[in-house]
C-alpha cells in the first residue's frame, strides 16, 4: 500500500499582486501534485484577483521574512515551499523535491532557479553572470541544474521547501535580516540537527532583474549580508569563496597605486589579471552559445567584471560593520 503523500503550502511573499504573479500561479496550477495550496501574501488586501486553491492573506507592510512567517498560521500543508513572486516552477517540481523528506531527518530542499528564455538581452546578461564559472563559482548550482543531490548547508528561498514542524520548531525566519535571512534559518536547521538537501531536477525559473541598477541593487545586499555574516556567523559564511572578490578588489587597487606612482606596471603581478580576463571572455562566449545573443559575448564580461568589484566592496563594508541597519523591503 503506497502511503498517502504530504500536503504543500506553496508560499510567495509579493509587495501587491503584480504581472509576475498573475503570470506563476497559472503555472503553479499545473503541478502534477494531488494536495496543495498557493498563499500569497501582499500587503493590501486584495478583492480583485483569484484563483483556484490560492489564498490571498494581506500582511500589511513587513518584509518578505515576516510575509512567510505568517505561514505558521495560516498554512495547512506538511510542506512549505517558498518561491519568490517571480519565479515559476517546473510541473515536476514538486515530485523532485518532496521525495527527499522520506528521510526524518532531511527538514529542508533547495533547488536551482534558471533564468526563463523570454527575459530580455539585459536580464539574460544579469543571469550570464549568476551562471559563470567566474561570477558564480561553486554558487552556479542555484542557478543551473548541474551535479547530483547533496547535502548542503546554505540555500535562498527563491526555491525551498522545509517541513512545517521544523520550521515551526524554530520559529520561523530571524527577520532582523534581508537578505540573508535564508541563511540563517539553514544555519539554524543544521544547528538542530537537520539535513538540507540540493535536488538539481527541482527546477523553478526566476526572472533576473529588468535593469543594471536593481542588478547592482540586488548584489549589494546580497554581499553587505554575506560580509557581515562571514563575521558573525563564520560556521557557513567565513569561507575563502566569498572573500574573493574583496581580495580582487585590493589586487586592483595594488595595480592602480603601482600605475600611478611607477608607470603601468608589468611583470608576473599582471598575470591574475590576464588569466582573469581570459575567464571572463570564455564565460561571455559561454553566455552566446546558451542563449544565441552575440550581445551577450560584450555584455557579460563587462558585468562580472563590474559585479565583481561593487560585490567586494560591498562584502568588506559587511564584514566591517558590528550591526546592520534594517532594510527598506522595496525590492
Amino acid at each position: 500500500m503506497k502511503s498517502k503523500l504530504p500536503s504543500v503550502s506553496i508560499v510567495i511573499p509579493v509587495v501587491a499582486v503584480n504581472d509576475y504573479i498573475q503570470e506563476s500561479i497559472p503555472k503553479i496550477l499545473e503541478l502534477d501534485w494531488p494536495d496543495y495550496e498557493i498563499i500569497v501574501i501582499p500587503d493590501k488586501p486584495d478583492r480583485k484577483h483569484r484563483w483556484p486553491k490560492t489564498k490571498i492573506i494581506a500582511s500589511g507592510k513587513v518584509g518578505p521574512a515576516e510575509k512567510r512567517d505568517m505561514t505558521l498560521k495560516y498554512a495547512r500543508g506538511e510542506i512549505l515551499a517558498f518561491l519568490d513572486d517571480d519565479a515559476y516552477p517546473e510541473p515536476d517540481w514538486l515530485r523532485r523535491a518532496v521525495k527527499h523528506f522520506r528521510r526524518k531527518k532531511v527538514a529542508a530542499v533547495g533547488g536551482p532557479a534558471m533564468t526563463p528564455a523570454d527575459d530580455d538581452v539585459l536580464q539574460k546578461t544579469s543571469g550570464a553572470v549568476f551562471e559563470s564559472f567566474l561570477g558564480a563559482g561553486g554558487a552556479r548550482s542555484r542557478y543551473l541544474p548541474i551535479g547530483k543531490p547533496r547535502r548542503i548547508d546554505d540555500w535562498p528561498t527563491v526555491n525551498f521547501l522545509v517541513r512545517f514542524d521544523a520550521f515551526a520548531q524554530l520559529g520561523g525566519f530571524d527577520s532582523s535580516y534581508w537578505p540573508g535571512e535564508d541563511t540563517k534559518l539553514c544555519l539554524d536547521l543544521i544547528n538542530a540537527g537537520y539535513e538540507i538537501v540540493y535536488e538539481p531536477k527541482a527546477i523553478v525559473y526566476h526572472h533576473r532583474r529588468s535593469n543594471l541598477r536593481k542588478h547592482f541593487y540586488q548584489i549589494g545586499n546580497y554581499a553587505l549580508h554575506r560580509g557581515h555574516f562571514a563575521r558573525i556567523y563564520p560556521e557557513t559564511s567565513r569561507r575563502l569563496f566569498y572573500f574573493v572578490p574583496l581580495l580582487f578588489d585590493l589586487y586592483l587597487l595594488g595595480l592602480i597605486v603601482q600605475f600611478s606612482s611607477s608607470g603601468f606596471p608589468l611583470g608576473l603581478v599582471l598575470i591574475p589579471l590576464l588569466l582573469y580576463l581570459v575567464g571572463v571572455l570564455v564565460d561571455g562566449s559561454v553566455a552566446v552559445w546558451r542563449w544565441r545573443n552575440p550581445l551577450l559575448g560584450i555584455l557579460t564580461p563587462l558585468m562580472i567584471l563590474l559585479t565583481h568589484v561593487w560585490y567586494g566592496i560591498r562584502f568588506g563594508q559587511g564584514f566591517l560593520t558590528r550591526k546592520l541597519a534594517s532594510q527598506q523591503f522595496n525590492d
